[in-house]
């Protein structure tokens, strides 16, 4: 940056409009000098940044001391990813409740259920003192080769998809914790994702109003507390390929023409549809710049530190050169004012370290997890079962007949569900993420409780099938992943010819329900099939009262 002066107006100010991550499952060097030298007023936790209930909740009140110390005037927003279902950035057996996500709600049942899991997930996250979640998605889900929304939308339908955002909003308000919905004006209806590419969706916004818009509208109206802005283009409506997350019309069509008054934040803008130039980003400290000046009141930087101190420096660098308005800047800032006079609650309040918490905790937790598994009982929908084989009978495994357990060798899905710890497949690029290999192995285990003799082969594109099916084999369960977007899985299973091996066959979409859309033919007169929505363990695991009940 330019030797130029700042005031420390102008540095508090700038702060409040950006929310950032940071690092490690403490307080780093990198967000003490965020909070405390640029006055950043919110926070995002990434799942890299929980390691258990106790842990989060002091590094929470050890970020809001900081702040304090530094003479912020409220106290800190502190954002999470807890979508529940694949995007649960707390959730873990030593933090919090794994719930069923969106598409897997509903197909468990009525709104009132997606309320009840968004109240006590919210629950546990006011109690470590989180206070803003990114939840809803409030996308519809129209395009299914979707490689990032998919079962984290709650579906096809938009007025389906609007009854649920709603009760979701209403299950976070019940608990004190704002709601996001997410991410306007949609992205359900594109094959690219954002995270790696800008989606181009050439809609009209006649179109937008009766499909994408249709969640939006009544969240709008009822007041949501905050609405993410989305990194796709709509040149129909924009007249450019401008992503809407930096675009003043898009803003415009939200604040003039739906009439909103909360919060808009950004997703976040290292996302490569923003910050890689080799797809037409333009990065992220000028993407920064770009999303206040369209009228984004917060811009959400996750991941570097040099990235967030830039943007923080581009934006002084605009007040200073008169391409960013103060007063303009300053309005704004009294949205974020009023979000956290909402949900932050006083110094006193969050730092409170009054005794009894984990008792508390875990109270609230073990009420959950019974909650958890009464809708994870629900989620998993037999599709078909023409070939009469569910539930398999017991039967089915005398002597030494074995049950053959298919699994798909593991791959990153998209960034936004492999963001944590974990093992690097079919990634590439060094970093480091989750893979549902674990939750294929609860499932083996809690298969080989009911079976006296188990089978579990993990199948992968280089793999050979002759000697798979052997003479020993009573039934086999074959699991599949976005097997529409991976050809080899149903080339695997063709391969086996296991309609000609006279044994029941289950099939088992455990994410999204498209694996075998256009295939009925092929598959459905011999085979029972069931759809789980999420691959989580404990999605998995409850997969098991549709396929072996008689077991």
């Amino acid at each position: 940056m330019p030797n130029i002066t700042v005031s420390e107006q102008y540095k508090r100010e700038v702060g409040q409009h950006l929310v950032v991550g940071f690092h490690g499952t403490d307080v780093s060097s990198d967000i003490k000098t965020l909070i405390q030298d640029y006055f950043v007023g919110s926070v995002i936790l990434m799942k890299r940044n929980i390691k258990n209930a106790k842990q989060t909740q002091l590094m929470v009140q050890n970020l809001q001391q900081l702040a304090r110390d530094a003479s912020h005037e409220r106290p800190l927003l502190i954002g999470i990813d807890q979508e529940n279902g694949l995007v649960s950035a707390f959730s873990s057996p030593t933090a919090g409740t794994q719930f069923p996500g969106a598409m897997a709600l509903a197909s468990a049942g009525p709104p009132e259920i997606a309320e009840r899991v968004s109240a006590a997930s919210a629950a546990e996250l006011k109690m470590v003192g989180i206070n803003w979640v990114y939840s809803p998605v409030a996308d519809v889900n129209t395009d299914p080769q979707n490689p990032v929304i998919g079962v984290r939308s709650f579906g096809e339908d938009p007025a389906e998809v609007a009854k649920y955002t709603a009760a979701v909003v209403r299950g976070h308000a019940a608990s004190g914790v704002a709601s996001t919905a997410k991410h306007f004006p949609g992205h359900g209806d594109t094959h690219v994702d954002s995270h790696l590419a800008l989606p181009v969706i050439s809609k009209t916004k006649e179109r937008l109003y009766k499909e994408e818009l249709v969640p939006f509208k009544p969240l709008v109206e009822k007041g949501i507390p905050s609405i993410m802005t989305g990194h796709m283009a709509l040149p129909l409506v924009t007249g450019n390929e401008d992503p809407c997350s930096l675009s003043k019309v898009i803003t415009a069509l939200l604040r003039e023409e739906m009439g909103y008054k909360g919060l808009i934040v950004t997703d976040c803008l290292e996302m490569d549809a923003i910050s890689e130039p080799k797809q037409g980003g333009c990065g992220t400290e000028e993407g920064t710049l770009r999303a206040i000046q369209a009228g984004a009141d917060v811009a959400m930087i996750c991941h570097t530190f040099s990235r967030q101190k830039g943007a923080i420096e581009r934006l002084y660098l605009a007040l200073v050169q008169g391409r960013l308005d103060y007063d303009l800047l300053k309005a704004s800032g009294e949205r974020v004012k009023k979000l956290k006079a909402a949900f932050t609650g006083d110094w006193e309040s969050c730092l409170d370290k009054g005794s009894g918490w984990e008792d508390r905790f875990e109270h609230i937790k073990s009420q959950n997890q019974m909650l958890s598994k009464e809708m994870y009982l629900k989620t998993a929908k037999v599709i078909w079962n023409s070939g009469q084989v569910l539930p398999l009978k017991s039967s089915l495994f005398v002597g030494e007949k074995q049950l053959l357990l298919l699994t798909p060798e593991v791959e990153a899905v998209n960034r936004a569900v492999d963001s944590g710890d974990g093992t690097v497949v079919g990634a590439g690029d060094g970093v480091v993420r989750n893979t549902a290999g674990p939750s294929f192995l609860t499932l083996a285990n809690e298969l080989g409780k009911r079976v006296k003799k188990l089978k579990h082969i993990v199948y992968g594109r280089k793999v050979q099938t002759s000697g798979v099916v052997s003479r020993d084999i009573g039934a086999v369960v074959f699991l599949l992943r976005n097997a529409d977007l991976r050809r080899w899985q149903l080339d695997f299973l063709d391969a086996l010819e296991l309609k000609n091996a006279g044994i029941p066959v289950v099939l088992v979409s455990s994410c999204g329900p498209y694996d075998l859309c256009g295939l009925e033919g092929t598959y459905k007169d011999w085979t029972g099939y069931v759809c789980t929505y999420e691959f989580t363990g404990e999605g998995l695991v409850g997969s098991l009262v549709a396929i072996l009940s008689d077991l």
